[in-house]
């Protein structure tokens, strides 16, 4: 009989610790990490618009992968002016809306992908025309392939918010 009451008495305990979620323990308000799906982000057309979003919240892009180029720069000067000019038409590149994301892959991979950036544009020749104003690109050191992409339209926003992060630029 004990064993029960003890089974009853652990099992309503476990049952109320899973039951209550709440904030302070208070059902139906949600903790810090919580959600209320009640009070959901309400649509936003104007955004939607400005954005360029479909039905979805999405739309396309274009994806260039830059790839181990064919020459072989071994003057460390010189790879140095061109890994800067890199960074500089990325920036640059940036600031006028063209590209929304762009970054090294940290590890060597069989594709022989370098980095990658995602272009604010779903034609591949304008993406190509952009990729083609990088300095390492222009000389051998990179190559690449253009890809199509699908992704969430709001993918530019997150860029005001790296600068308010970032405590240097390369």
């Amino acid at each position: 009989m004990k064993k029960l009451l003890l089974l009853l008495f652990l099992s309503t305990f476990l049952f109320s610790c899973v039951i209550t979620r709440g904030k302070d323990g208070e059902p139906g308000k949600p903790g810090k990490n919580g959600s209320d799906t009640a009070s959901s982000t309400i649509f936003d057309q104007e955004l939607a618009t400005k954005l360029g979003a479909d039905q979805y919240g999405m739309k396309p892009y274009v994806i260039v992968m830059l790839t181990t180029g064919s020459a072989k720069v071994e003057d460390k000067t010189k790879m140095g002016e061109l890994m800067k000019g890199h960074l500089a038409n990325i920036r640059k590149l940036s600031d006028e809306g063209k590209i929304v994301v762009a970054g090294p892959f940290l590890e060597k991979n069989k594709e022989d992908y370098r980095g990658m950036f995602i272009f604010n544009t779903q034609s591949k020749e304008e993406a190509e025309q952009w990729v083609k104003t990088d300095p390492a690109v222009q000389a051998g050191v990179f190559s690449y392939e253009i890809l199509p992409w699908y992704g969430s339209a709001a993918l530019p926003m997150y860029l005001k918010h790296h600068k308010g992060i970032a405590k240097e630029n390369p």
